[in-house]
């Protein structure tokens, strides 16, 4: 017995636990850790909790916008490779030391091979920007001899300046500055060309100078960081310039970027060519090749192995070397054939897609030669001029794996010359320029997550430009090989994006017209909103005065409320929103993107008929419930009287209930019938001695309403609301249109203050006469205490006519 009482207790607490997980199921995330159990748990257990939080923790987010990165054969050996890493460290030390060097010797041998990098060492590193940290101390070890012995003692005799371009990725100069003990004055951001070439590459006479002017000053040059596909647009500084300056200065130069991945092919762009010639350059093989937990590689050239174990590139300890391992196995797997073929596929698909896009109108890409401003001759001779144009164009005009475009509105023709956005929007006023530039970033922000909504797997993201602004980037280099992406992927990207094209320019063409119509209307008011991506945002006013401001926001707050439910229930395709949860207008209506077809004016005119309905039946249920309250008050008080009138008139023994039948026997009193009837119009309690003495109910000398009548034009099947009806529509339906106006134009006539139906449905007997049409649905309680109270004056009006019966027989 005692057994089967324990079954039953656990049975009843894994019920209860079930329903708590399926009740706190939303709340993964804020539960609190339980105690570690002293038993221990099996591997199995410990591996569902692995499982679950794997998967149950993100199922809150839209599966669709998650990207899982394809995990191949080739990822589960990386992953291997960790696991046996553990393992191998557990062997001897001579054995242990013998296998890490095979296999770090082994992994930087192939690796130098593959990049066309000759006499190299390599650094492994989880942070890909530890190997340029590492970089700069061996560096700073062998510019400066007493660093070992005086430390930061010997940086105030000359002070090194760290020159990166500004189109690096952000914080890249704070973080080598911080982590080396430097001075922010010891980076130096390099700005990018304003003239020639492209904007996303680094001035190199801007560079020569500053460089001149920190000499001039006692300052020490000690490194420049260049770009083999800058992070935003993917462009390549011109290296082998860099290389030269960097030469005549004694400075170092380490190379990074995504273009680097390209050197493993048969064909290599001349800049990204010179990156083999420079001292350090770093290499992320994981996203090239779709490889889960793979160490960055940093490949440098230095002579003195003392200096580079100072500086924390080499290390003596067995177990560092380890973690070459993952990319030892990965690499001997894909072979060098793989490895080619992985980066050349990335490859085909940027420039497939870079062709589609250069045959669209309205997008303009990243791979726009500028034109030159101005041509200045002075400190140059004419064939030095013409050599450094022809060098620009010649190296802008080669492509980048990285696709970067835009939607702007200049429409340009298949096959003509494009030129750079910057220059088409220089002419413009500031503030014009500002606000237009503004406007098309949020409609590239919606673009972009469009596109990455509808194919997740070509890998899409949206990128912020100094200069374009709000772009789109497509990088498959970094995505391809994680998410899979196949030639059909970019296709259908292109497809989707022709598709959204004709969308934009219709928002953007209808906005101002939105906006007049709005003026047009009374109780809306337009909200300039350039961070929406739609066609305008709305707020409605109330008509009615309410001089308290916290009642009158909660009406507006009720009002918006409403009529945003009412308009997402319209059998529309149009987007109705209260707008971003961080940053937007409070009680307004958000309108998002449209189409050429739609109806402005019958959109416009929806809202506000709408808000003032709403609005209207708001206030009428406000004060039909005062008229309800009030009215019942004032019956119940005219009963009262009636009783204390009926006792004066009859006496006390009337009222005792053998006595008072032999008494009304005796002598009959002859009362007459007073009922009550409650005008809901009038709002009072009035007597029912007119409709006794005319057998019909009065309904008094209250004028009918005036109802309000919305014109809804005809639609076809299947045609949604707000939308034109389309040429060919229209010719089909040639004979509908001779159709008399009441099929082609409907009045729906929405009753605002009385309903006749009503009056006729209501018998002769009820003593009711409701004037008002009042909705069940919207007060129940209000029109059942209406109805308990009425019932209560008819039915004393009912006894009195009955006792006066009974006398009047028995008299007889």
């Amino acid at each position: 017995m005692g057994k089967n009482l324990n079954d039953a207790m656990k049975l009843l607490e894994d019920a209860q636990r079930d329903v708590d997980e399926e009740q706190d199921k939303k709340f993964v995330r804020k539960d609190i850790p339980g105690p570690l159990q002293g038993s221990g748990q099996d591997m199995g257990s410990i591996l569902q909790i692995v499982q679950n939080l794997m998967q149950g923790e993100e199922d809150g987010g839209d599966p669709t916008c998650q990207r899982i990165q394809h995990v191949g054969e080739q990822g589960h050996i990386a992953l291997l490779g960790h696991s046996l890493a553990a393992y191998i460290s557990v062997l001897e030390k001579e054995r242990l030391r013998r296998m890490t060097t095979r296999i770090l010797s082994d992994t930087t041998l192939w690796l130098c091979r593959l990049f066309r990098y000759e006499n190299g060492s390599a650094y492994y590193h989880e942070d890909d920007r530890e190997g340029l940290l590492k970089v700069c101390r061996l560096i700073i070890h062998s510019r400066y001899d007493d660093y070992i012995t005086e430390g930061f003692n010997v940086l105030t005799t000359k002070q090194p300046v760290i020159y990166i371009s500004a189109a690096s990725r952000p914080g890249l100069g704070q973080y080598l500055c911080n982590q080396l003990g430097l001075p922010l004055s010891s980076f130096c951001s390099v700005p990018c060309n304003t003239m020639f070439g492209s904007q996303h590459q680094m001035d190199v006479a801007l560079l020569d100078r500053l460089i001149k002017d920190d000499v001039d000053s006692g300052k020490l040059p000690l490194l420049l960081v260049a770009n083999a596909g800058t992070p935003g647009a993917g462009h390549t500084d011109k290296i082998g310039r860099l290389k030269e300056l960097c030469n005549q200065y004694s400075m170092w130069l380490h190379v990074e970027g995504v273009n680097l991945a390209t050197l493993v092919l048969g064909y290599v762009n001349s800049s990204v060519l010179a990156a083999t010639k420079s001292d350090s350059m770093t290499l992320t093989l994981g996203p090239w090749l779709g490889l889960p937990a793979i160490p960055a590689v940093t490949l440098y050239r230095h002579e003195d192995p003392s200096l580079s174990l100072a500086a924390g590139l080499t290390s003596s300890q067995p177990v560092e070397k380890l973690r070459a391992l993952p990319l030892w196995l990965s690499l001997q797997y894909l072979g060098h054939d793989g490895i080619v073929e992985r980066i050349k596929h990335a490859s085909q698909l940027s420039q497939r897609l870079l062709g589609n896009l250069k045959n669209l109108n309205y997008i303009r890409t990243s791979e726009i030669v500028s034109k030159p401003k101005e041509v200045t001759f002075s400190g140059k001779s004419l064939g030095d001029l013409l050599g450094n144009i022809i060098l620009s164009i010649v190296e802008d005009e080669l492509s980048s794996p990285v696709v970067v475009f835009r939607f702007t509105e200049l429409q340009v023709k298949p096959g003509t010359e494009q030129v750079s956005y910057t220059s088409q929007t220089s002419a413009k006023p500031d503030s014009t320029n500002n606000n237009q530039r503004e406007l098309y970033d949020t409609f590239n922000r919606w673009l972009g997550e469009q596109l990455a909504q509808l194919v997740p797997t070509s890998g899409v993201d949206v990128v912020e430009l100094e200069d374009e602004g709000t772009c789109v980037r497509f990088s498959p280099l970094m995505t391809a090989a994680v998410l899979g992406t196949k030639v059909e992927d970019t296709d259908h990207l292109v497809e989707c994006l022709k598709a959204k094209i004709p969308v934009l320019n219709s928002t953007l063409e209808l906005r101002e017209e939105f906006k007049n119509e709005v003026y047009r209307t009374a109780g809306l008011t337009y909200i300039e909103d350039l961070s929406w991506p739609g066609v305008g945002v709305i707020r409605y006013e109330l008509f009615g005065e309410e001089h308290d401001p916290n009642k009158r926001q909660a009406e507006v707050e009720k009002i918006s409320f409403g009529l945003l439910k009412k308009l997402k229930e319209l059998d529309s395709d149009l987007l109705f929103s209260s707008g971003p949860e961080f940053g937007g207008e409070k009680n307004c209506i958000y309108i998002g993107m449209v189409t050429e077809d739609l109806d402005m004016a019958e959109l416009v005119e929806t809202i506000a008929t709408m808000g003032r309905e709403i609005e209207e039946n708001s206030r009428l249920l406000e004060n039909m419930t005062e008229v309800v309250r009030r009215g019942i008050q004032e019956a119940e008080m005219q009963l009262q009287k009636a009783s204390e009138e009926k006792l004066m008139e009859e006496g006390v023994l009337r009222q005792i209930p053998l006595v008072g039948s032999v008494l009304n026997w005796l002598s009959p009193v002859q009362a007459p019938l007073k009922g009550r009837t409650f005008s809901l119009a009038a709002g009072s309690v009035e007597s029912t001695e007119t409709t006794y003495a005319t057998k019909a109910q009065n309904t008094g000398s209250t004028p009918p309403p005036t109802p309000t009548i919305i014109r809804t034009k005809h639609r076809h099947p299947g045609q949604k609301l707000f939308r034109r009806s389309s040429k060919c529509s229209e010719a089909g339906s040639e004979a509908g249109s001779l159709a008399p106006a009441e099929e082609r134009e409907k009045e729906v006539q929405l009753p605002v203050t009385a309903s006749d139906k009503q009056e006729q449905e209501v018998p002769d007997e009820v003593k009711l006469s409701e004037n008002s049409q009042v909705d069940s649905k919207e007060e129940p309680d209000d029109k059942s205490k209406l109805t308990e109270s009425l019932d209560e004056v008819e039915i004393q009006d009912n006894e009195q006519s009955s006792a006066h019966t009974e006398d009047t027989e028995g008299l007889r």
